[in-house]
C-alpha cells in the first residue's frame, strides 16, 4: 500500500512537531548557561616569594631610671636649691632640712662616749693594780676577776656610744638631700617649710631620659606566631623596632627590644616587651603615646593573594580561582598577616593558581569565564604600607566595604 504525497508530508510535520516538545523537557538552567556568554574578570597568578613582616602595636614611653627622691630624716625643708623641671648631676645639693635636733643628738653622743671613756681608763687603771696586788697575794683573785669583768662592760658601753655617734652624724648629714643620678627632675617638688616625715614624703621626682623605653604588649595568639615567624629567621635577620609619634612624624632613631616579661599578664592575657632609644635631644617624655613598629621578620616562600580577591561568608575567606577548564572555582583559604595590599595565605592555594581579582561581584561558581590577566602594577597592588598582624574582624570589615568583594559569595 502505498501513501500519497500529502500524507507523508503530514507524518513529516507530526514528527518534527515531536522532536521540539522533546527538547523543551530539559534543564532551563543549563540552556541559559550554554547560551550565555562568558563572564569577564580580571585575574592574576598568586606571588610567591620571600616576604619582610611588619606589626604595629601601640605604646607608652617610660624612664628607664624613675625615682622617689625621699628624705632618710624628718623635719621641716629650710633650704631648697632646685625647681621643678631642672636638670640635675648625680651627687648635685637639692634640698636641705632643720638640722638643729640632729646637731644636738650628735653632741649628747659624743658626751657620753667621753663619759664611758673616762669611766673605762679609770676601770683599766683599777684592774692592772689589782693584778698585781692579787700577785702577792694582797686581794683574792675573785676581786680581779670582776674588776676584769667591769673593764669589759665599759669597753662594750664605749662602742655603743661610738656606734651613737656615727648614727647621729649620718642622720645630720642626711638633712641635706643630694640627687641620686642625673636626670630631670618632675614638678612635684615640694616647697620650703613643707614637714618630711623619713621616707614617706616624696621630695620630688627625678628620671633620666636618654636612653629612653618603649613599653607595649601583645596578646597570646600574636606572640605564639611572632615566635613562629621568629624560628624561621636567619641569624643575619635582627628584629629592628621603630615608632611613629602622636603627630604622625616618625622618631629619626631606630630601638631594640631589650626587655620581655616571664609571664602573660593575667588580667589583660597580654605579655608586656620594652624596646630602649637613644634620646638625645629630650624630644621622648615619659608618658607619651606612640605606634611601636616591628620590622625585620621576614616569611620564606609566602603565598600571597591580594586583598581584593579575598571574600567572607560566615566566618570563613573564599577566593575565586580560574580553574583548568577557564571556569570559575571557589576555593576556602586560611589567612596570615596582612601585607600592603596582600594577605599571606597559609592554606589553600599554590604558586601556579590564577586568582580573579575583579569582576567578583555576583561572580558564582561553574561559570564559564573571559579571563583578562593583569599585573600587580596595573592593578596598583603592593607590598609597601606594612600594616599589623592579620585581624579577622578588621578585614571582614574590609573586604565588606570592597565593591568588588560581596560578601554573598554563592559557592556550590
Amino acid at each position: 500500500m502505498f501513501l500519497s504525497k500529502t500524507r507523508l508530508r503530514t507524518i513529516a510535520a507530526l514528527l518534527t512537531a515531536s522532536s521540539i516538545m522533546l527538547s523543551g523537557c530539559g534543564s532551563d538552567e543549563e540552556q541559559q548557561q550554554a547560551q550565555a556568554p562568558a563572564t569577564q574578570v580580571k585575574a592574576m597568578k598568586i606571588i610567591q616569594k620571600d616576604t619582610p613582616l611588619s606589626r604595629e602595636y601601640a605604646g607608652t614611653l617610660v624612664g628607664i631610671e624613675e625615682v622617689k627622691v625621699q628624705s632618710k630624716v624628718s623635719g621641716n625643708v629650710v633650704e631648697k636649691y632646685v625647681t621643678g623641671g631642672q636638670y640635675v648631676e648625680q651627687g648635685q645639693l637639692l634640698y636641705r632640712i632643720d638640722s638643729r635636733q640632729y646637731e644636738s643628738t650628735v653632741l649628747q653622743a659624743q658626751a657620753q662616749a667621753a663619759e664611758t671613756e673616762v669611766k673605762l681608763n679609770n676601770a683599766r687603771l683599777d684592774l692592772a693594780r689589782y693584778d698585781a696586788l692579787m700577785k702577792d697575794g694582797a686581794i683574792p683573785e675573785q676581786q680581779a676577776t670582776a674588776q676584769a669583768a667591769t673593764v669589759r662592760s665599759y669597753e662594750a658601753a664605749l662602742a655603743a656610744n661610738e656606734a651613737n655617734i656615727k648614727l647621729a652624724m649620718e642622720n645630720l648629714a642626711d638633712t641635706k638631700i643630694y640627687a641620686p643620678m642625673s636626670g630631670q627632675l618632675g614638678v612635684d617638688d615640694v616647697a620650703i617649710g613643707t614637714f618630711v616625715t623619713a621616707g614617706q614624703t616624696t621630695l620630688v621626682s627625678l628620671g633620666m631620659h636618654d636612653p629612653i623605653f618603649v613599653q607595649f604588649s601583645f596578646g597570646e595568639s600574636d606572640y605564639l606566631e611572632f615566635m613562629n615567624v621568629k624560628s624561621m629567621q636567619s641569624e643575619h635577620n635582627e628584629i629592628k623596632v621603630s615608632i611613629t609619634l602622636a603627630d604622625g612624624s616618625e622618631y629619626p632613631f631606630q630601638g631594640k627590644i631589650v626587655e620581655v616579661d616571664r609571664e602573660m599578664a593575667n588580667s589583660t592575657g597580654s605579655l608586656i616587651m620594652k624596646a630602649v632609644f637613644p634620646n638625645p635631644s629630650g624630644l621622648l617624655m615619659p608618658g607619651m603615646f606612640a605606634r611601636v613598629k616591628l620590622t625585620g621578620e621576614v616569611i620564606p616562600n609566602a603565598t600571597l593573594v591580594p586583598q581584593r580577591a579575598v571574600q567572607q561568608l560566615l566566618g570563613k575567606s573564599f577566593v575565586m580561582v580560574v580553574n583548568k577548564d577557564n571556569k570559575s572555582e571557589a576555593r576556602t583559604v586560611e589567612l596570615g598577616d596582612q601585607i600592603g595590599s596582600y594577605f599571606i595565605v597559609t592554606s589553600g592555594l599554590t604558586a601556579n593558581d590564577t586568582v580573579v581579582v575583579e569582576g567578583l561581584t555576583n561572580l558564582r561558581e561553574g561559570l564559564d569565564l573571559n579571563v583578562t590577566t593583569v599585573t600587580p602594577g596595573e592593578m596598583g597592588f603592593t607590598l609597601t604600607n606594612l600594616t599589623s598582624t592579620y585581624d579577622e574582624d578588621s578585614n571582614i570589615k574590609a573586604a565588606k566595604d570592597n565593591p568588588n568583594s560581596p560578601n554573598n559569595l554563592r559557592a556550590k
